[in-house]
């Protein structure tokens, strides 16, 4: 099987990004960023993101998950820690965080560091979940090899019926981590193949080293 794509042609030309223009903490400008593409692009699913690890098998991997929550802090999200992406960050918290925004033509990079949140903070989202989104977090013994779909859904029903007008208490396996960022690039497209990268770079006081790349 063989596809030429070499004439696939996009043209961007919907911003700017300007050194002289852009706050000193990258945290102000994620959130106006996000702002703008949450107001102005609604076929985008603006809290997606790709989560990257390396694994235990010593490959990185890339999957989509939903930021929960972001403050100067860091960036939040949930999971399985027993999934694959769990024991890879166990093993290297080192991560790289990335959202693509096609129709704002706008990319933003994060690396950072992978800890687990406080348990009452994830008590307080799990609490917070559809039933049917908690009992899948029950269900599901996520990156497991299962013998066919009808094993999940078995076990879904199962469990509807144990939990029927019940709690449901999160499992110790399931939680949030925060990914709190050492390096953040923004990327505007722009004509050309000209786009704009500006850089942030965590120094030892805190501070934030800003840099324009190349494109």
């Amino acid at each position: 099987m063989e596809k030429d794509l070499s004439n696939y042609r996009k043209s961007y030309d919907k911003g700017e990004l300007l050194l002289e223009e852009v706050p000193e903490n990258p945290l102000e400008l994620f959130q106006k960023w996000f702002h703008e593409v949450d107001l102005h692009f609604a076929e985008d699913e603006t809290n997606a993101m790709t989560v990257s690890t390396l694994g235990l098998d010593g490959f990185p991997k890339n999957r989509v998950v939903l930021l929960k929550r972001y403050t100067y802090e860091g960036f939040i999200f949930y999971t399985n820690y027993e999934s694959e992406k769990g024991k890879a960050i166990a093993a290297n918290p080192n991560v790289c965080l990335s959202f693509f925004w096609h129709g704002a033509e706008r990319q933003i990079i994060i690396k950072g560091r992978a800890e687990k949140i406080a348990e009452n903070m994830s008590d307080g989202y799990f609490e917070s979940r559809p039933v049917g989104s908690q009992l899948g977090a029950l269900v599901s013994s996520q990156s497991e090899v299962i013998p066919n779909r009808e094993y999940l859904e078995t076990k879904l029903s199962e469990l509807e019926k144990e939990y029927e007008g019940k709690p449901i208490l999160r499992p110790k396996y399931w939680g949030g981590y925060i990914v709190k960022p050492v390096e953040i690039e923004f990327w505007q497209g722009r004509p050309n193949r000209l786009h704009d990268r500006i850089r942030y770079q965590l120094q030892e006081d805190y501070s934030w080293l800003i840099n324009r790349l190349s494109s």
